[in-house]
């Protein structure tokens, strides 16, 4: 016990790439002890960064309580690949077990391919109202929780501003609000000629998106003009990649 204490102190210090990476190589006895010993919203970060078998054999360690849990502490998009690789009987249980307003956007992805926009997007950019100042937009993008990919865009909609949202607008690049004072409002400086992503959209045609434009965050609008979301760079190269290269 001793010697999980020291090493829980250590993987404290390291990104969760890191750790995730430092406790699939420990014996599983300790692997354990580690899992046990991580609250909930770190356990998290640990599985978002772990591959698929490694998530299904710690999961299968956990009570299922505290595995509805954790997947309420990952980012909807995370948890909705974890839930689709797993039995749907089992899926279906985990998420009767997850609060109602942490499974609904889970839910919403799991009704797309997990290779589409609609199945790689998180239901949970940031989202402004048109009369939103650029500080307001400023000190949402500040907020360390929300990944720099994200960051990179705002996106500006009538209300409702929860997925999916009212009408799209348009969104706003992080460099142009720099650029502004600081009262304006968040509408003017709008790019409203930039494409929107389709729910259906596949990987490839994401990826030329991305190419095409020069970003690493689009906005997903559905044939009604809602944002559902947005697809960042990051779910794009998780995908591309061999299925085994977290493990290496």
């Amino acid at each position: 016990r001793q010697g999980t204490e020291g090493l829980l102190a250590v993987l404290e210090t390291m990104r969760a790439a890191d750790v995730a990476s430092t406790l699939t190589a420990l014996p599983m006895k300790r692997r354990h002890e580690v899992v046990d010993a991580l609250d909930d919203e770190r356990l998290a970060d640990v599985f978002e960064e772990l591959s698929e078998a490694d998530q299904r054999a710690l999961l299968t360690h956990l009570s299922r309580e505290r595995a509805a849990d954790v997947l309420e502490a990952m980012a909807p998009d995370d948890a909705a690949d974890l839930l689709g690789e797993l039995p749907a009987t089992e899926s279906a249980e985990l998420l009767e077990l997850m609060e109602p307003e942490e499974s609904e956007p889970v839910r919403r992805l799991l009704r797309y391919s997990s290779d589409t926009a609609g199945g790689l997007m998180t239901p949970e950019p940031v989202i402004l109202r048109p009369d939103a100042t650029v500080a307001e937009a400023l000190a949402h993008i500040r907020n360390p929780d929300i990944p720099p990919a994200l960051a990179s865009l705002v996106f500006v909609c009538r209300p409702p501003t929860e997925t999916p949202t009212g009408r799209y607008l348009g969104c706003a690049h992080a460099q142009r609000l720099l650029r502004e004072a600081p009262f304006e409002l968040v509408a003017g400086v709008l790019d409203k000629e930039l494409e929107t992503l389709t729910p259906d959209e596949t990987l490839a045609g994401i990826a030329r998106y991305f190419a095409a434009y020069n970003l690493v965050a689009g906005p997903v609008v559905d044939s009604a003009g809602h944002l559902l979301g947005a697809v960042t760079v990051d779910d794009v190269l998780d995908h591309l990649l061999p299925a085994n290269w977290r493990d290496r």
